[in-house]
């Protein structure tokens, strides 16, 4: 068996541990997933504790399957945004971190926004002021959580957290793309910013040391209960995982992951450009050498999250995989569109305040159509992404990598060409986030010796053009923004007074 890398992908509602072998040899994976806590509606929490539970599991089962001496590193992947707060000298959380669904923080942006702080949190950032991201987190947490501010309070992201018990609390870390998703981090000097920081009331102190993405930061502990010195040698938030894992290492090229959201994001080269109206400007990666990528970014905050709906509030399919040949057992839509605002909307809307809205319900309509829907709301929603994105970059997509659960759905993929008038390609590996983290982690402990290696391992599965004609896909997307507009500020504070 040839070295390989664990890559851990703890997403948002799993975790998994995969091997990826630098001869390409057949991937050894294992996953359990964690509990979702929904303690009042716009709230989303999760047990740090069971998350780390299920790194170490998944974890195991992968060495015991490909042997420790033949792993050469570990690579972490993860859900961004999401808050946790532990005790440096106990290791314990203070409280469930706070997930990036979470809009408790609505009030609190639309306050800092009333004040003006919306300029300096684009320029500094990239970012816009929206409870998606994490520094408003903290300061709930710090203000009404129960969280402590002590010498002994970490805060950080789940990233952080993981590599914080991999090697038995010697590494408080977290790598650029992390720190670009707090609100906090000034992603030009790729510092934290000590204004927005006092902003929010976000200790520095508290906050993790910041590494590139690629690069050895600790190895394991066996305090930890894992194998010992076992080096830890990449980080990158999942969508930046996901972008390099695609070998988007050319700026123009895009990817988009279908997964509990979904992001488009844009590679967009070594400079950082101005903030744009509609999307989000975030670090790519940073290699060893100090090499810096950016890009544009396109958040959407349910797709695969409307699919579990269907499937656990719903009941009208027994397992995911059951929406594609639901929704393909109908011609259209049936004048039925779903518009699944269930965390509030995100690019191009940035609108907390938005909720899920269903319009156009006859006594015709069916299951499928409901089904329908949802599929059609992944390729609606990422069209607006994008178009907001050529907006604010110049430059049209000349074509998007797809990847996650959904993407393995051909009808799908195609609506998503005729909705964007380019190519879709979907690569035989759809796991690319995992992928992402290994080969980050690969190239700083030379299993993979540089970037033109890693994009060699890229391969086609499927392609999807679109049609000719784009008359259709522009009437169905016309609509759809109609019914967008009546979900848009459903919970404002303004319209419930």
């Amino acid at each position: 068996m040839s070295r390989c890398v664990i890559a851990i992908d703890a997403g948002t509602t799993g975790v998994r541990a995969r091997a990826v072998f630098a001869d390409d040899s057949p991937t050894v994976s294992a996953y359990t997933e964690f509990t979702q806590h929904y303690p009042a509606p716009g709230l989303v929490e999760h047990d740090a504790t069971e998350i780390w539970d299920a790194v170490h599991t998944t974890l195991l089962d992968v060495v015991a399957s490909v042997g420790i001496d033949n792993v050469a590193a570990i690579g972490i992947t993860n859900q961004r945004e999401t808050a946790v707060a532990w005790d440096r000298s106990t290791g314990v959380p203070y409280a469930r971190a706070i997930v990036w669904q979470d809009r408790r923080t609505a009030e609190r942006c639309d306050e800092l926004a009333a004040a003006g702080a919306l300029p300096l949190v684009r320029e500094r950032t990239g970012l816009v002021l929206d409870p998606y991201f994490t520094g408003t987190k903290y300061e709930w947490l710090l203000e009404h959580g129960g969280v402590p501010v002590s010498d002994d309070l970490a805060l950080g992201t789940v990233d952080s957290w993981i590599v914080w018990n991999l090697t038995g609390g010697e590494a408080h870390v977290t790598d650029v793309t992390n720190a670009s998703r707090t609100m906090l981090f000034d992603i030009r000097r790729r510092v934290w910013d000590p204004e927005l920081c006092e902003l929010l009331h976000v200790p520095v102190a508290a906050l993790p040391r910041v590494v590139p993405s690629s690069g050895r930061i600790g190895v394991t502990s066996a305090r930890c209960g894992v194998p010992e010195a076992v080096p830890v040698s990449g980080i990158a938030g999942d969508q930046q995982a996901a972008l390099f894992g695609q070998a988007c290492f050319a700026p123009g090229m895009a990817k988009n992951t279908y997964g509990t959201g979904s992001f488009v994001l844009l590679n967009v080269g070594a400079d950082c450009p101005p903030p744009a109206d509609g999307m989000l400007t975030t670090i790519a990666w940073e290699l060893a050498d100090g090499t810096v990528a950016y890009a544009l970014e396109g958040a959407i905050f349910v797709t695969g999250a409307a699919v579990q709906w269907l499937r656990d509030g719903l009941g009208l399919i027994a397992s995911a995989a059951d929406i594609g040949p639901l929704a393909a057992s109908v011609d259209d839509n049936g004048g039925v569109f779903v518009v699944p605002a269930f965390t509030g909307l995100g690019s191009p809307w940035w609108d907390p305040h938005a909720r899920g809205t269903i319009v156009g319900i006859t006594r015709g309509t069916t299951s499928a159509h409901l089904a329908r829907g949802v599929v059609e709301a992944m390729a609606f929603q990422t069209r607006d992404a994008v178009e907001a994105m050529v907006r604010a970059g110049g430059t049209a997509l000349a074509g998007l990598r797809v990847d996650g659960g959904a993407s393995a759905m051909d009808g799908m993929l195609q609506m998503q060409a005729d909705q964007l008038g380019v190519t879709v390609s979907r690569p035989t590996d759809h796991e690319t986030t995992a992928l992402g983290a290994a080969y980050l982690a690969g190239l700083a402990e030379g299993v993979f010796p540089d970037l033109d290696a890693v994009a060699a391992r890229w391969q086609l599965d499927a392609a999807f053009e679109p049609a000719a004609d784009r008359t259709a896909a522009d009437a169905l997307h016309a609509t759809w923004t109609r019914a967008v507009e009546r979900s848009r500020h459903w919970a404002s504070p303004t319209l419930d007074s």
